[in-house]
């Protein structure tokens, strides 16, 4: 069955009244709550349930855009499509957080407000889960799939990013300047089991196997090296026989 839904950090955040009130009202104000989970919906914008301590109640189906870092107004105030880049990809969605890169300097490179920085969260990454269903989306096709890196941003706000839209800085490990990426689109379906010589393992019983290039070249695990140069590990001992 499809995944549809992920768990996520449980984060502390604001969440603007106005959200929960169907942009009838509430505008100015915030409400405190903590994140719980996160829904993929193909076309749509992720899909934030939030637990309101406040009200003891969770709130569902709300965008990036209704999330605050602080109970006041941004500067600048980004709209959802400057939060969040691409729509959700698929119903099978993840939540990983990437350690190596968590403790990180980020910026992002917003459609109208240039670039934004912020501290990482955790990534939402979709795929096809379910084998039986037709697979319309691109989430498994190399130069259309995109992470989405949660990012709370410095202007108080939170964003949604794939990959090339940000830069990623260590104090350590980044020189300075770095280069420009001058990378192109992945196009390529990587996989090493088909495009070259069959192995022929079909009829194989053995449990150190050869491929046909091996049977018919050196045997498996013989000594490194030809001639004088092969390792040999064969002792001989002589015991002279006694005389008496």
């Amino acid at each position: 069955m499809p995944a549809l839904i992920c768990n996520l950090p449980a984060y502390e955040v604001w969440v603007r009244k106005e959200y929960l009130l169907d942009h009838k009202g509430g505008h100015g104000e915030f409400v405190k709550g903590v994140w719980v989970s996160a829904k993929s919906i193909p076309g749509r914008a992720f899909y934030f349930e939030t637990y309101l301590p406040e009200y003891a109640a969770m709130f569902d189906k709300l965008p990036i855009s209704a999330f605050l870092s602080e109970p006041e107004i941004p500067d600048p105030d980004m709209e959802l499509h400057n939060l969040q880049f691409w729509n959700c990809m698929d119903y099978g969605v993840v939540a990983v957080q990437k350690q190596f890169v968590g403790s990180m300097h980020y910026e992002l490179y917003t459609r109208d407000y240039g670039a934004q920085t912020g501290t990482y969260i955790c990534t939402l990454d979709n795929y096809h889960q379910d084998v039986d269903a037709v697979d319309y989306s691109t989430s498994e096709n190399p130069p259309e799939h995109k992470s989405h890196n949660l990012i709370e941003l410095d202007n108080g706000q939170f964003a949604l990013y794939p990959n090339n839209r940000m830069r990623i800085y260590d104090n350590s490990l980044t020189p300075e300047p770095p280069k420009v990426p001058d990378f192109k689109v992945s196009t390529v379906f990587y996989q090493v089991e088909n495009g070259h010589d069959r192995d022929g393992l079909g009829n194989d019983e053995n449990y150190f196997w050869k491929t046909k290039k091996e049977t018919e070249g050196r045997k498996l695990f013989e000594p490194v090296g030809t001639g004088n140069t092969a390792i040999d590990n064969t002792v001989n001992i002589n015991i002279e026989p006694e005389l008496g």
